[in-house]
Order: structure tokens, then C-alpha cells, then sequence
């Protein structure tokens, strides 16, 4: 067997071996970084983001609404993920919900449940139902450890699959903007997509966790109706990795029947 022939295999072997199991849907993805070391990371980028962008005091209406919709569903997460015999995969989360004064229409959520919503989303989903399930989607990505898999496909782009440790101390910065790009945090340098599997994923397990909430998950079909109605120049469906808008209320409402099937109304 010639050298890169080993070399070939024995990369191959790394990374079957370094693919998680999601528990609850048995999907497997790549996974290079231990979610502790990304936790750790995400508790240091959340703090700072903060500091660079200030959230909205405690008392503001718009942070009470989004922390009683996060606390709904984090307690759905943990429940949905109990009943599947899985709670081992939200160990060392310490869940924290805070609204930004920003335009962007965005929202996300880092490892460890560390969630954050700009006021430039809620004229979009304009009622709590829809943001509910704005928010379970984005915090399905982190359970189901989605942008693990797009971290760890960039520290195999850009570092050969070496640990994140040795890419944090080698290039500090750009291992901090990568992982800012994996999770949805920067918008100007540009966001590493969610496969469009990842995305009808979220979308569903997201649809769940706001059901168990006791949030109406046919809000989604509405939000999405009123993204399509937004305006702006979108790529055809097969140069994104975004389903398209009209693709994924299909697919919300093929869906619908077994949301429902968890609407537990408040």
C-alpha cells in the first residue's frame, strides 16, 4: 500500500469517526470539534458580541416576549429530548435570551442555548406565534448541531481537520470569524449556509419546539408567506442552500399534521 493510499484512508477513517449521531433524528454529520470546546467558545463570543452590540434593557416589552417564548421552548427542547432518551446532548447548556437594537432581519443561537433576536425581525413575524417558531427553528440548528458540522467543514477547509485549539492559537481572528459565520452571527463577512436538508430539519423539529411551547406552529406558514411577499432579488433554488420560500411552505404544510400532533395551547 503506497503512503498517500494510507494517508487517504486513514483520513477517511478520522472522519467517519468524527460524524455525530443526532439522537433524535439518527442522522449522522461531521463533527471535528467536541461540542464542550465550542460551548466554551460560544460563552466567550456570546459575552462579547454583547458588549460590542448592548441588549435591550429587561424591562423593554420586546425582551420580556422573547425571553418567555425562550423559556417555553427551552423547556419543550428539554422535554422533547428527555422522551427520546437524549438529554445527554443538552448537557452544559445555560440557556440566555437577549434582543438587539439592529435592522437585520436575523435571530440565531450559539452551542449552549445562547440566543439572540434583532429588532429588525419582529416587524416579520409581527405576532408572538410566528417569533416562537422564528426562534425554535434557529434553536433547533444548535441542538441538532448544525453548525458543528459547518464549523468543522471549515477547520477541514482551512486548517486540514486540525483541532480547534491548534486553529485558535495558529489564527486567532479568523478562527473567531469562522465561528461567527457557522452560526449565523456576521452578516457583512458572509454567512456559511445551512445545507437546505439542515434547513427543512430545523424547520421541522423548530415547528415541535414551539408547538410543545404552546405556540400555534401554523404561524410558520404565514411568516413564510409574508418573506416571499418581502421583496428583493432571491437565487433560483438550485444555486441556493436555502429551499426556496414556495418549496418550504410546501413542505411546512405537509408537516403541519404532525406538528399539531404536539400543540399543547397556554
Amino acid at each position: 500500500m503506497t503512503k498517500n493510499k494510507f494517508l487517504t484512508i486513514a483520513l477517511f477513517i478520522s472522519l467517519i469517526s468524527a460524524c455525530h449521531k443526532n439522537a433524535v433524528t439518527g442522522k449522522r454529520s461531521l463533527s471535528l470539534v467536541p461540542e464542550s470546546e465550542l460551548m466554551t467558545m460560544s460563552f466567550t463570543q456570546y459575552d462579547q458580541f454583547l458588549k460590542e452590540h448592548p441588549p435591550l434593557p429587561d424591562n423593554d416589552e420586546r425582551v420580556v416576549m422573547v425571553r418567555r417564548i425562550g423559556v417555553r421552548i427551552q423547556k419543550s427542547v428539554e422535554e422533547y429530548y428527555k422522551q427520546k432518551n437524549a438529554s445527554k446532548d443538552l448537557n452544559g447548556f445555560a440557556w440566555q435570551f437577549n434582543v438587539v437594537d439592529d435592522n437585520t432581519v436575523n435571530a440565531w443561537c450559539m452551542p449552549g442555548g445562547k440566543v439572540v433576536v434583532y429588532t429588525g425581525i419582529l416587524p416579520v413575524t409581527q405576532d408572538e406565534n410566528s417569533l416562537a417558531v422564528v426562534m425554535g427553528h434557529e434553536i433547533a440548528h444548535a441542538v441538532a448541531r448544525h453548525g458543528n458540522q459547518r464549523m468543522s467543514q471549515g477547520l477541514l477547509i482551512n486548517f486540514g481537520g486540525q483541532a480547534l485549539s491548534i486553529a485558535l492559537s495558529q489564527k486567532p481572528a479568523f478562527t473567531q470569524q469562522l465561528f461567527a459565520q457557522a452560526y449565523g452571527v456576521s452578516t457583512g463577512l458572509g454567512a456559511l449556509k445551512y445545507s437546505r436538508s439542515h434547513e427543512t430539519e430545523a424547520d421541522k423539529m423548530g415547528l415541535i419546539f414551539a408547538a410543545m411551547g404552546g405556540y400555534d406552529p401554523e404561524a410558520a406558514i404565514k411568516f413564510w408567506e409574508r418573506m416571499s411577499q418581502s421583496g428583493g432579488q432571491k437565487p433560483p433554488e438550485l444555486l441556493s442552500t436555502h429551499p426556496s420560500d414556495e418549496t418550504r411552505i410546501k413542505d411546512l404544510k405537509a408537516f403541519m399534521p404532525e406538528a399539531k400532533k404536539y400543540y399543547k395551547p397556554q
